[in-house]
């Protein structure tokens, strides 16, 4: 016998002593499935058979069982489950985690099971306690339904039992093997004509019968449709709807939740008694036009609609109100009504409709949720929600969500077909100004166009911090610098980093043409600055005024005073560079102190006293060579260390021997240089720099083509030059810009820097080029740094175009917020 359970419910075996339930349950389950009362009366009391401890035991049993439901996994409860008080607070828990409760009967004769009962030494009772368990498991069969259970299955005998399979079915909503791409279409409410506009620009190809009306579409490319309910009531074609999405079903080219307003129809048409507003007496009217055949077609396909879909992996679901995430992939009552009309609370506003809750704010799923019900002048994400509704029927317009890629597609309304009781306002009503901590606080989920990226609460926490007691005044703060992967470790003799390790890195990434821009030992500064000098500022790549007032301003005043003309060419009142300030004592002075100089002060003072002690036990005769060696050794490397940070420490008074490098102009008016490439950044830099010397430093750079290993060795030898010489290293970019791609269109990484030997002595310690420590470090895992360098370089890119757009504050705030949570993230800060 096949016994069909869907994969995520909650089975109770139901039967008497003996009757085989435990066997059963080993045979056809995990053991991490199945929740034995004895087992749990074992926990309490010791004893399994203990039935004074059987309430608490329950208690227990029903936590853990609610504990897996939650998390998603099937679960066997294995007790006689004869009595309905029981099997109540089984189809308690099985609702409360809107799963379906399911009772497999093991029914087999009185006689075998006190047989087997009596065969077993823990079991004590007399056979009067078995024949009252048999008359409560006949009682039982003909209540199980009425309690709630969804699938109830009846073996009988041992023979049946025996046979039995278990046969695991997906809930009708569990679709996440399908991965389209889809066009998910928002509420259309009888707006044929706009439905045809809008799937022949989304590409699809309409199918007509024999009276021209559309009854099937299909996409050449294989996409599938969603809609998302509401097809009908208000618009002038209900019907016309109706057909084109039923055909489209039908022939599997599209998939449909109901909305409140098929269901309302629905009940209509099976005789229940409904209010004939909100537009259903037009949709009755028009329906009286066609066939009883089509009436009853549309009643037979509003009744198979499933109240959501999860697609693609589970990273997608439909649901025509949107849905909570503990109701995704869910069966009751509760998540139909939260999916068909969403949740209310309670109150109603100055148009005498109710007040929708807005479970958007709170949705924190990494599933993108797709909906529609409440109309919105425009589409907007919220926490990896969106709604589609874009009132066509009320004169606005009808919108689809492509997807995976995300792109909007909308058509306006020929006319307002009906007019709306409420304006339509936003989802998510927000001031154009103005900050709210409620944008950056707890576990966030963030679709920032270039991907999506989960901000976990405690990274938040650690952000909010910094941001609520050091940084420049958010409204500022509109971009903050990625941090910057290394190479490939390499292979070369002696060589932490080499360039042909960078060279390889970005032709991997399907790059062909690179810049090679010089690699300044400074400290990263973003500098803000208009013709005005309002909101002029510069701060440091975690947000922080850079020096002070007193400094910044006189700074900032000969940036401003340098940008004149490029103001003018650029046709914009203010410009956000990317620059680095030199030197890096300037304003790293305690970093250097504290950390590096003590280091090598204490090596430059014991090492030469040990070398000393050591020429004078030699004199007298003891082997000490050995160890003389390696201490000459590390005094050495000690000489080298203390050399790499000291080529970085500059006498400077005030701003007086203060230099700033500028290699990015990021963003002006109403406008994203993200685009542009390298030469054009750097050709304005020298410009800055010709105009002021003394204030600016020129980034020295190579163009490379990585398909001409001339250029590569060129290239190679110029970077051996910068490092002998005492520079750092240098950094190599795609040519085509900061917002390069890779032939998919990918985002590919802004920059990866390749540090020279010395310089790396700072980082790893003055033995890191041992022989034994470079092996060691070659082994360094470079993916989760590539990984974090890849996320804020797209939040930055995303905050700048939001910045272009002239999109309110808190937009581009909460993706600058976003970049500095992410530096909690734990990466080895070496790299």
């Amino acid at each position: 016998m096949i016994l069909d359970v869907p994969e995520l419910s909650l089975v109770a075996l139901v039967g008497i002593s003996g009757s085989g339930k435990s066997t059963f349950a080993r045979d056809h389950f995990k053991p991490t499935q199945v929740l034995s009362s004895d087992f749990f009366r074992g926990l309490i009391a010791d004893d399994e058979n203990d039935q004074s401890a059987s309430a608490d035991a329950f208690d227990a049993l029903h936590y853990v069982a609610g504990k897996r439901l939650a998390a998603g996994r099937l679960t066997v409860v294995d007790a006689t489950n004869l009595q309905s008080h029981a099997r109540a607070g089984l189809v308690k828990v099985a609702r409360e985690h809107d799963v379906l409760p399911v009772a497999i009967v093991l029914d087999v004769p009185e006689s075998l099971a006190w047989e087997r009962t009596q065969a077993r030494a823990d079991r004590t009772f007399g056979r009067q306690v078995l024949t009252r368990m048999h008359r409560d498991l006949r009682r039982s069969l003909g209540q199980l339904a009425r309690e709630g259970f969804r699938k109830i299955h009846v073996l009988r005998g041992v023979d049946e039992i025996a046979a039995a399979e278990i046969r695991y079915e997906k809930l009708f909503n569990d679709l996440r093997t399908e991965h389209g791409p889809f066009d998910i279409v928002g509420d259309v409410h009888g707006c044929r004509a706009e439905l045809e506009t809008l799937l022949g620009n989304l590409g699809w190809e309409l199918l007509r019968d024999e009276q021209g009306r559309p009854v099937d579409a299909v996409h050449p490319e294989g996409r599938k449709a969603v809609f998302v309910g509401d097809l009908v009531d208000r618009g002038p074609d209900s019907p016309g709807v109706l057909r084109l999405v039923m055909g489209m079903v039908k022939a599997g080219h599209a998939l449909c939740v109901p909305g409140n307003h098929e269901q309302k129809l629905a009940r209509k048409l099976n005789g229940r008694n409904v209010q004939l507003t909100h537009g259903l007496p037009e949709t009755l009217e028009q329906l009286a036009t066609t066939s009883e055949e089509f009436v009853q077609e549309v009643r037979a396909f509003i009744d198979g609609l499933v109240s959501h879909y999860v697609l693609d992996d589970g990273k997608l679901v439909v649901a025509h109100a949107g849905l909570k995430e503990a109701y995704h992939g869910r069966a009751s009552g509760r998540v139909r009504s939260f999916a068909l009309y969403g949740e209310t609370t309670g109150e109603t506003d100055e148009y005498g409709l109710p007040v929708r809750y807005p479970w958007a704010n709170d949705y924190r799923g990494s599933a993108a949720v797709v909906y529609g019900h409440v109309p919105t002048p425009t589409p907007e994400w919220i926490n990896n929600t969106i709604c589609l509704d874009t009132g066509c029927v009320f004169g606005g317009s009808l919108t689809a969500l492509r997807w995976p890629s995300r792109e909007l597609v909308s058509v306006p309304a020929a006319k307002e077909y009906y007019a709306p009781v409420r304006p339509l306002v936003t989802v998510a009503t927000r001031p154009d100004r103005g900050l709210d901590i409620a944008d950056v606080t707890g576990r966030r989920h963030i679709d920032y166009g270039y991907g999506r990226t989960t901000v976990p609460a405690e990274n938040a926490a650690a952000a909010l911090e910094v941001m609520g007691r050091f940084a420049v005044d958010p409204e500022t703060l509109v971009w903050l610098p990625p941090t910057m992967a290394p190479c490939s470790s390499s292979t070369v003799e002696g060589y932490l980093e080499y360039p042909s390790s960078a060279f390889a890195d970005l032709r991997a990434a399907g790059v062909t043409r690179v810049v090679c821009e010089e690699k300044h030992m400074g400290s990263r500064a973003v500098v803000r600055v208009s013709r005005s000098g309002d909101g002029d500022a510069i701060w440091t790549r975690t947000g922080r005024p850079f020096f002070g007032p007193e400094l910044d301003e006189p700074l900032l005043a000969r940036v401003r005073a340098a940008a004149g003309p490029i103001f003018t060419e650029l046709g914009t009142d203010w410009l956000l560079l990317d620059a680095e300030l030199l030197p890096w004592s300037a304003k790293a002075g305690s970093l250097i102190r504290d950390h590096y100089a003590g280091v090598g002060a204490a090596g430059r003072t014991a090492l030469p006293a040990a070398l000393a002690m050591l020429d004078r036990a030699s004199a007298r005769g003891l082997d000490v060579g050995a160890l003389r060696d390696r201490l000459e050794l590390r005094s050495a490397e000690i000489d080298g260390y203390s050399a790499a940070y000291r080529a970085y420490v500059k006498p400077t008074d005030g701003l007086t021997g203060v230099t700033l490098a500028p290699f990015a102009v990021l963003a002006g008016a109403n406008v994203s240089y993200a685009g542009k490439d390298h030469d054009w950044h750097l050709a304005i830099a020298d410009r800055l720099v010709a105009t002021d010397p003394e204030l600016f430093t020129p980034t020295r750079r190579m163009i490379v083509d990585l398909a001409d290993p001339a250029a590569e060795a060129a290239a190679t030898d110029w970077w051996l030059a910068l490092t002998a010489a005492g520079g750092e290293g240098m950094v190599v970019k795609p040519w085509a810009g900061p917002a390069a791609t890779d032939a998919k269109g990918r985002l590919v990484q802004p920059g990866v820097k390749c540090r020279g030997r010395e310089y790396l002595r700072i980082i790893y310690g003055p033995e890191y080029t041992r022989p034994e420590q470079l092996e060691r470090l070659r082994q360094r895992n470079l993916g989760r740094k590539r990984s974090l360098a890849l996320r804020e370089h797209g939040l930055g890119l995303a905050a700048l175009d939001r910045l272009a757009e002239g999109a309110p504050p808190w937009r581009v705030h909460e993706l600058v917020f976003a970049i500095l949570a992410a530096e909690s993230e734990p990466v080895d800060p070496r790299l």
